[in-house]
């Protein structure tokens, strides 16, 4: 009996120290994390003031009575449907952040293209601003694809499906799923999540996911308690309290910012990432896969089994730059030649 009572005393006094600790976790003011705003190029900024392309239209569809806003590129003198990529952006991204460079090309060679901003990112509606799950985002991913296939300017068996970075599993999670995707085209994409997590923990060390579990908690009960999301910078220097606090991540972000990136994310994202596979995906895809590695990826590694895998099922193609410089210059233009070239080879098999 008395064994009991102690046990009773100490699972009791257990409950007492979790109850402190969610009530420190979820209201303490000192964890409040401070902004980091990009330091945005004159390029960028210049880019940002530009009028938009002639051929871009402003379009919305709609996913549980919320708006997407999305952007539609289409070729000049259409006489016949075409076929269209619909382009996922990064962690956090914008479609004003890269993607018009990419779209514009494909438009120039005769394809149609849809960028779109994701629910509670930029320019599409949901609250709160700012979440990122990865569920949500796929949902939202399957959306566009039925709205591009509604348009009678779209060929609907002829739909790419183009990714980024975080969301270069997305077109692959997609075309195991959905019937009659022509192709995907995976641009650094973060598919080895068991590499990413080896790295970092080794770059920034245990302390550093220790705090964001912290901060992570924090927002996860604030949303349960219906009280205002607990936000953290996507990108920050090092030694500051962001999910990637890594210089070339913040100085790849910056030079990529746009006016309708925000540079913070609900800190839950901590919580609700993990087992995101694609990786378990790609043998159930029946299309063609073009995979774009580069081979100083400081954000999405891929381990040399993992490469070997994707081989299997996938046409791979290897860069020896980083992660963020396929995004510029003569990089770009080698990449997005590599994909015009593989879209043209399968396109016209259809």
């Amino acid at each position: 009996m008395i064994i009991l009572q102690i046990i009773g005393i100490i699972i009791g006094c257990l409950i007492g120290l979790y109850i402190i600790e969610v009530a420190i976790v979820t209201f303490l003011p000192s964890l409040s994390v401070p902004k980091q705003p990009l330091g945005k190029s004159s390029q960028i900024t210049k880019q940002g003031n530009a009028k938009p392309p002639r051929s871009r239209r402003d379009v919305s569809f709609q996913i549980k009575d919320t708006k997407i806003s999305a952007w539609l590129y289409l070729p000049e003198n259409i006489s016949a449907p075409v076929p269209c990529i619909i382009m996922a952006h990064g962690f956090g991204g914008t479609k004003d952040l890269l993607l018009e460079r990419f779209a514009i090309r494909y438009q120039e060679a005769g394809y149609a293209t849809l960028t779109f901003d994701y629910r509670h990112f930029g320019e599409s509606e949901g609250q709160p601003r700012q979440l990122m799950l990865i569920s949500l985002q796929l949902e939202d991913f399957r959306a566009a694809i039925k709205y591009t296939r509604s348009l009678k300017e779209i060929d609907p068996e002829k739909i790419v499906l183009w990714g980024a970075s975080a969301s270069g599993g997305y077109g692959i999670i997609m075309a195991a799923k959905e019937r009659n995707i022509a192709s995907v085209v995976s641009v650094c994409p973060g598919l080895d999540h068991k590499a990413s997590e080896q790295m970092f923990r080794k770059r920034l060390g245990i302390r550093h996911f220790l705090r964001l579990f912290v901060h992570g908690q924090r927002d996860m009960m604030r949303a349960r308690l219906g009280l205002s999301p607990h936000k953290i910078p996507i990108v920050g220097k090092p030694g500051t309290l962001a999910f990637l606090p890594v210089l070339d991540a913040y100085e790849g972000y910056s030079n990529l910012a746009s006016k309708n990136f925000i540079n913070e994310v609900c800190a839950r994202v901590v919580l609700r990432s993990h087992g995101f596979n694609p990786i378990k995906y790609i043998q159930n895809v029946s299309c063609p896969v073009l995979i774009q590695i580069c081979d100083y990826d400081s954000l999405a590694p891929i381990r040399p089994e993992t490469e070997r895998e994707l081989q299997k099922h996938a046409e791979v193609k290897r860069y020896p730059i980083g992660h963020f410089d396929i995004y510029h210059g003569d990089n770009f233009e080698k990449a997005v030649s590599d994909q015009l070239d593989f879209l043209k080879e399968h396109l016209k098999r259809l």
